[in-house]
């Protein structure tokens, strides 16, 4: 029985949710795939079965002349195999026109390594700002993830520790929140406040809504500008973490908990970074 593209498209995101894949993962995915349902429907396609693998490579030809990079049309093409492994299985169509599609070849940048140098100027640029400060010193001294940190509540934050919940396939666990975590962020909570009205959610707007990750990314942007520091982006203050602990000898199983990696190799990656780097010896808290 003919399937229409959206009734397609809305059957492959239930499916997402039921394999329980990241919340980014479904976004992206589905973008995608929306994407590309409205480029054959304007060639006149009404149902998924219908699509070929010419379409296919005339719609990565389009985003090609669209400027799009490499990566992200590498990316798109995960999204395409990945909806079409799944509409064969579940006997949508009968052949998958995604499967010779070939990714197109580019350079994966290493992550950047911010130096000592970099993120204390990083730390000195935005000590006024009590919010954005406690944010990069919760960065800098436990690793979390921007997403955890965006939804970080008020009675996650224990004496010495943050709990961070189980969210998607990251299992629950606790950081350590050492002394200038700990100062930093009693300094925005001291200025935050707890007034009736506001989000439960620890960081939050002037008008006591939850602070978006757009909104994280984009303040810590503008301080990465302000301090001169080049080509970083906010996830760099989670690798420099594990980089800069790792150099200084902390054992990678210890780490790569503390960092919620899912595997040990996830962390070990890390370590063809740091080769021949070695730092003096420091604690967990002495970042």
């Amino acid at each position: 029985m003919p399937q229409d593209l959206r009734t397609a498209l809305n059957q492959f995101a239930e499916y997402l949710q039921s394999r329980r894949r990241a919340r980014a993962t479904i976004v992206a995915y589905t973008k995608d795939i929306e994407q590309l349902i409205i480029f054959v429907a304007n060639l006149g396609k009404k149902d998924i079965a219908g699509v070929t693998g010419d379409e296919l490579e005339a719609f990565l030809k389009k985003l090609g002349n669209d400027n799009y990079t490499a990566k992200s049309i590498s990316r798109k093409i995960n999204s395409m195999k990945t909806f079409f492994r799944f509409l064969k299985a579940t006997g949508v169509v009968k052949l998958d026109p995604a499967v010779d599609i070939e990714h197109p070849k580019y350079d994966v940048k290493p992550p950047r390594i911010l130096s000592r140098l970099e993120y204390r100027a990083l730390r000195d640029t935005c000590r006024a700002d009590t919010r954005i400060y406690a944010i990069v010193e919760i960065f800098l001294q436990t690793g979390i993830r921007i997403g955890e940190l965006a939804n970080l509540t008020l009675e996650d934050v224990k004496d010495n520790e943050l709990l961070i919940k189980a969210q998607e396939s990251h299992a629950e666990r606790m950081v350590p929140l050492n002394k200038a975590a700990k100062e930093a962020l009693n300094r925005y909570l001291e200025a935050r406040g707890n007034k009736e009205g506001q989000s439960n959610v620890l960081f939050i707007t002037k008008t006591g809504r939850p602070l978006l990750i757009r909104n994280i990314r984009t303040a810590i942007d503008r301080y990465f500008r302000l301090a001169g520091i080049e080509n970083a982006k906010v996830n760099d203050l989670r690798h420099t973490f594990i980089a800069h602990h790792l150099m200084a000898g902390t054992p990678i199983t210890t780490l790569s908990k503390l960092v919620g990696h899912k595997r040990l190799s996830t962390t070990e990656k890390y370590l063809e970074l740091v080769k021949g780097q070695q730092v003096e010896k420091v604690k967990l808290e002495e970042l």
